[in-house]
């Protein structure tokens, strides 16, 4: 089994410098293979550009084998050509913009069949904002105002990106209708699991546990269980 990161947003820019050279250590080192899933960007054509962002960010941090793979629709995500690249793939990055949108294009694709099998044989899976959310068992989907499910590969949890910014309003209204544990995950800040169930903090900012009325805030370089 691989890794987990998740991250609350601004990524990208020199903002998540710590975290994303963590993701390419636990991938392998820098000749690991990165792919990058834009497909949270596709309903505003922003796709491309943010592809090209994502591609020259990593190769800044060192990554020689970075590719852009056009993951825009549920016909492309069963694309024989993407689900090779991505079963290949050691570090898989999944960026944010339109929640429900990935997460349906996603959801029971080949290419997200592709990412579980990399995953289960050492791979990391990364996202960030839209892409973090969608990781989880439920995703709170603000173009429907209503929490949905997920991709499950965080079970009984909900993640609140930019926390530290518009992230945190969400919090009341979700804990008065899901009983799963939110995750407020700061900008330019990631949490990573060590594949046993805890987690550390990397980046400038906190992560924020609410769960059993309770609220938690863990800073870069604390390890916690969600």
């Amino acid at each position: 089994m691989g890794y987990l990161l998740l991250e609350g947003g601004a990524e990208f820019g020199g903002r998540m410098r710590d975290p994303d050279l963590k993701a390419i250590e636990l991938a392998g080192g820098f000749d690991a293979p990165v792919r990058i899933i834009p497909t949270a960007a596709a309903p505003d054509r922003n796709h491309r550009r943010a592809g090209s962002n994502g591609v020259r960010w990593f190769q800044s941090l060192g990554a020689k084998d970075v590719i852009s793979l056009p993951v825009i629709d549920k016909p492309s995500a069963n694309e024989s050509e993407i689900v090779t690249s991505l079963r290949s793939a050691k570090l898989i990055y999944m960026l944010g913009g339109f929640t429900g949108y990935l997460g349906e294009t996603l959801a029971g694709s080949r290419a997200w069949e592709a990412a579980l099998q990399a995953y289960q044989e050492g791979a990391v899976i990364a996202g960030s904002s839209a892409g973090a959310m969608v990781m989880c068992e439920f995703y709170y989907d603000p173009s429907q105002g209503k929490v949905v499910d997920g991709l499950n590969l965080v079970p009984n949890s909900i993640v609140l990106p930019h926390h530290n910014t518009f992230g945190k309003s969400w919090a009341s209204r979700l804990l008065e209708v899901s009983r799963a544990t939110l995750i407020g995950i700061d900008e330019q800040t990631g949490m990573i699991d060590d594949g046993a169930g805890a987690w550390t903090v990397h980046g400038r900012g906190d992560v924020t546990r609410y769960r059993n009325n309770r609220v938690e805030t863990h800073q870069a370089g604390k390890a916690f269980s969600v």
